[in-house]
């Protein structure tokens, strides 16, 4: 009979010690809940970085899954296919923007966002050749390519791992001063997460995305936004950026848009900036597949016909003021947006880690960040009652066990 322990083993002897994941194994999955094979429940409160807002194997997505794989999986671009034309009509629907270039991973988005913004520099601004600069905040995440480890201030994501590209210039997280003083002739766009995930769920000041791009416009660069943990209702929002009331020049999405089933991504942007990606410049041979397309439109019209965002902000905003209402010694701070919530441990305490291996004794799963912070991000699909148990769990754990 298999067993936890006899996979956990399989992946230590065989698999790159490049994650420390927590001590379950899930076999099973379906909405908000999980099992290992042992039987044993758990909610899942990370939804694989926001990869699962629409809950495990939502009967909708499963079916597009199912029925498209009947059909026709993947063509290559070498062919026209009868999917990429009306996904890529949705997703410029739902985003408000006029043109998309599929991809398939975060990163591939993130560097696909790279290339667009470099080569309008270029060709549109007029940068000269080679001198191209792109701003990018300090704790950003934005993927795990060599280019974007170059990107990061995490040593951990990125030592010894160069020499990097040049061409990014580094300013602190909300700090729209930093970003005017940093923008010379040779600046094409400012890339920034409008919440930063991975470093916390670091929320800036309001207002900062609209300053940031009165910035943007008053100096010809190009905003661009990485929604691909943010976007797809995550934060109360269909994107993060609206709630600013602003629209980027370029919007890089992923994670949700796959429906938790295969990955798919997208760069997304106006005609004009996008017309200097020309023919053979860039492409992927899964990028826009027919399988993924499919997928992708379920996973949309999931987000839309079941309103995740207004779910997301109203349950967002319950679990938030009742978390802090805890009021345990062991919280540095609570923070979040939407179902985006994270809660900081004190040093004094420990670490993050302990926390969340008591959680999952308990039957919830969530992940820590950064040592010191606790992520919670259930699927948006999450009931109140459900909201209700996470959070008598919490208490036990932070409160009650404490006396």
């Amino acid at each position: 009979m298999e067993s936890s322990k006899m996979h956990m083993e399989l992946e230590a002897q065989y698999g790159a010690r490049n994650y420390k994941p927590i001590p379950i194994v899930i076999s099973e999955a379906e909405g908000v809940w999980v099992w290992d094979p042992e039987g044993r429940k758990y909610l899942d409160c990370l939804s694989s970085y926001s990869a699962i807002n629409q809950g495990h194997r939502h009967p909708k997505i499963m079916q597009a899954l199912e029925e498209q794989s009947k059909k026709l999986t993947l063509t290559s671009r070498a062919f026209y296919n009868n999917r990429l034309g009306k996904y890529l009509k949705k997703l410029c629907e739902v985003s408000g923007f006029e043109v998309a270039l599929p991809m398939n991973t975060g990163a591939e988005a993130v560097e696909t966002g790279i290339k667009i913004v470099r080569r309008w520099g270029y060709r549109v601004k007029g940068v000269e050749k080679d001198k191209a600069e792109i701003i990018v905040c300090h704790n950003n995440f934005h993927g795990r390519t060599t280019t974007i480890a170059g990107l990061s201030t995490d040593e951990t994501a990125s030592a010894d791992y160069g020499p990097f590209p040049p061409g990014f210039k580094k300013i602190p997280f909300d700090d729209t001063e930093a970003l005017e003083e940093a923008i010379t002739e040779n600046t094409v766009a400012f890339l920034v997460e409008p919440i930063q995930g991975e470093a916390g769920v670091i929320i800036p000041s309001e207002g900062y995305l609209k300053r940031a791009k009165e910035i943007c416009e008053k100096h010809n660069v190009l905003l661009m936004t990485d929604e691909i943990q943010t976007g797809f209702c995550r934060t109360g929002k269909m994107f993060c950026f609206e709630h600013d009331g602003i629209k980027p020049d370029v919007l890089l999405v992923g994670k949700a848009l796959g429906g938790g089933v295969i990955p798919v991504s997208a760069a997304i942007t106006r005609k004009d900036v996008m017309d200097v990606i020309t023919p053979g410049s860039h492409g992927s041979t899964f990028g826009g597949n027919p399988l993924g397309c499919a997928v992708a439109e379920a996973a949309m019209d999931v987000h839309i016909e079941e309103r995740l965002d207004e779910r997301s902000a109203e349950l967002g905003d319950y679990m938030l003021k009742h978390i802090r209402a805890i009021d345990s010694p062991v919280f540095k701070e609570v923070r979040g947006k939407g179902l985006f919530i994270a809660i900081e441990v004190k040093e004094e305490y420990g670490k993050a880690r302990p926390f969340t291996e008591r959680l999952k004794d308990k039957g919830l799963l969530a992940k820590e960040t950064h040592e010191q912070t606790i992520r919670l991000a259930p699927p948006l699909i999450i009931k109140k009652e459900e909201v209700d148990w996470i959070l008598k769990i919490l208490r036990e754990t932070f409160l009650d066990e404490l006396k």
